[in-house]
């Protein structure tokens, strides 16, 4: 399986840090978003990852370069323009390598996910897409039909929630946790990449043709470290994840 790794963002949540670095470069315990995220896609077996750059990008090519990552990474360039999410994706559809599902991970998220487990539920089942989900505490929240397909989300209480098909009685809130499998079929259904568009309105375009599944996991080995606050506890999170450790000779 292939990765996008989605990197370009402005980290407006970690300022004054990302006032001279890109979000990626933000340190957990001397190592890097970056690294960190790169040592657990290969420690998990991908075998391709691309990282897409728009805010202090040549830093980030930079620290690609000088490093060894024991995987091949490939560089999506959105320095003229940021894309969000669905930009991104399309854009860095062109260089992927094969024609299998590819894994999607934002940069500021660490978790215990088995993307092995959650890539063999996505080929199973025939999705389009499959999001890994929790429940949490959010504004946000993604709906789900009790077949775990996506049929709506809310951006605050019941009365915000807006519909793919029909409006459904019994539908699970759960917040999307930054991690999704895309089958290859998603990128030509998508918009062209010329212009900026986020990806959660075209999964709920598409919903009402296609299979779009949640991919429920604990809570309690996931953080979002997009925030300074969340920083000390992000560092001690990672001591306790094997894939995030140095690889040993």
């Amino acid at each position: 399986m292939e990765a996008i790794l989605l990197a370009a963002g402005l980290g407006t949540r970690l300022r004054p840090l990302t006032d001279s670095r890109p979000k990626a470069l933000v340190e957990l315990g001397g190592t890097t978003l970056l690294e960190l995220n790169l040592r657990n896609l290969a420690a998990q077996g991908i075998r391709h990852v691309v990282v897409n750059v728009h805010h202090f990008a040549d830093q980030i090519v930079d620290f690609i370069g000088t490093h060894h990552w024991g995987l091949p990474v490939s560089i999506s360039d959105e320095r003229e323009l940021l894309l969000d999410t669905g930009g991104a994706l399309k854009r860095a559809s062109r260089l992927l390598r094969g024609d299998g599902p590819v894994l999607v991970h934002n940069v500021d998220i660490l978790s215990d996910i088995d993307f092995a487990e959650m890539g063999h539920l996505h080929s199973r089942h025939a999705n389009l897409v499959t999001l890994a989900v929790s429940a949490r505490t959010t504004r946000r929240q993604l709906l789900f039909a009790p077949n775990l397909q996506l049929v709506g989300r809310q951006t605050g209480d019941a009365s915000t929630r807006e519909w793919c098909t029909q409006p459904y009685d019994d539908v699970t809130p759960l917040a999307f946790s930054g991690i999704s499998i895309l089958s290859p079929q998603l990128f030509p259904l998508l918009p062209a990449d010329d212009h900026p568009f986020a990806i959660i309105p075209e999964y709920m375009r598409l919903a009402l043709h296609h299979r779009i599944e949640a991919y429920p996991h604990s809570a309690t080995s996931w953080m979002d470290v997009g925030k300074l606050d969340a920083l000390p506890q992000a560092a001690a999170l990672v001591a306790t994840l094997p894939n995030y450790q140095p690889t040993r000779p």
